[in-house]
């Protein structure tokens, strides 16, 4: 009798960007154990390493930033990440970061404010964790502005803020609002309802926007898993969670019901997101054109130590076919 294979254990963001993982698994049967992380792509990292779970949905920056090759500052030497794979393309459409501070912050007033000379030290910014999204975006975003050193070739490139790690969304609201941080990034339908004085907890202040110059989610996993030898739990989870994408956009009066009543969104905020979202149309497969646009841009913006010769086809398990 073959043995019963465990149920996979996915980490996900609990975002409206989960709504079709939500109709995968209840409407599809999804036999899988779904696991939020609010905290977000970082904490996944961190979990996915140390096989708490099997599979994270999560932010094409912050997976290729952990798959990248790093300068260890205590021997200088570069090593590249490991611990998971690419294997699966989620959204087509970029993330809109939203750049927000404390609502009562009046020193603050524009992206341009951020800048340390400006204010003779270095603007502290508030992220979830260490290699986050919200902390390689900050990167990204010092790079747009021309606000990053450049180094030398045994250096690394220095950001202009002080990074602060608060956990997650509500901690990063109350730290710009309490002076611990000046400013943090974060989705922006999920900080749209908080630009109110009389949002609670911890109104925010919009100081401006900023879109990755990629498709904003990809799958990941530490399994083993190729086209060649592939692992049936994740090929049945990629089957349905195809299924849970159709069913969204077919379905987009309960999709706007789910994410108004069970997630943390106004209906019209909900309403309007499903305009600028593209779901990927088979999820299975990473395009290496992405990942290496990707790894140069983080280069550029000093989140990564450079890049070698195929360094986008090392980090991926399953490529994209032409043309999908």
């Amino acid at each position: 009798m073959a043995a019963v294979r465990p149920l996979l254990r996915i980490g996900f963001v609990p975002e409206h960007f989960s709504t079709p993982l939500h109709f995968a698994q209840h409407h599809f049967n999804l036999s899988a154990d779904l696991i939020p992380f609010p905290s977000g792509t970082g904490h996944m990292i961190t979990s996915l390493r140390s096989r708490e779970i099997d599979v994270g949905i999560g932010l094409t920056e912050g997976w290729v930033a952990g798959l990248g090759r790093k300068r260890d500052p205590s021997t200088n030497q570069i090593k590249s990440g490991e611990g998971y794979k690419l294997l699966g393309t989620y959204v087509e459409s970029p993330l809109c970061w939203a750049i927000s501070t404390g609502i009562k912050r009046k020193e603050l007033k524009s992206v341009e404010d951020l800048k340390d000379a400006k204010r003779g030290e270095k603007v502290k910014m508030g992220v979830s964790r260490f290699g986050s999204g919200s902390h390689v975006m900050g990167s990204v975003l010092a790079d747009q502005k021309g606000w990053i050193s450049q180094p030398s070739p045994s250096e690394t490139a220095a950001l202009p803020f002080s990074v602060h790690p608060l956990q997650n969304f509500l901690g990063l609201r109350e730290a710009v609002n309490d002076a611990t941080a000046d400013f943090f990034m974060w989705e922006y339908f999920t900080s749209k309802r908080y630009y109110s004085p009389s949002a609670t907890p911890h109104p925010l202040k919009q100081l401006g926007e900023i879109y990755t110059p990629w498709p904003s989610w990809q799958i990941v996993s530490n399994l083993p898993h190729s086209a060649a030898a592939p692992e049936p739990r994740i090929e049945d989870f990629f089957e349905k969670l195809n299924k849970g994408i159709r069913y969204f956009e077919e379905s987009q009066e309960e999709a706007v019901r789910y994410i108004s009543t069970e997630l943390d969104y106004e209906e019209a905020d909900a309403t309007k997101w499903l305009e600028t979202v593209k779901f990927a149309r088979d999820v299975r497969g990473v395009d290496v054109g992405v990942v290496k646009k990707t790894v140069e841009t983080l280069a550029r913006a000093g989140v990564l130590a450079g890049q070698e010769k195929e360094e986008g086809r090392r980090m991926i398990g399953i490529m994209r076919e032409e043309g999908n």
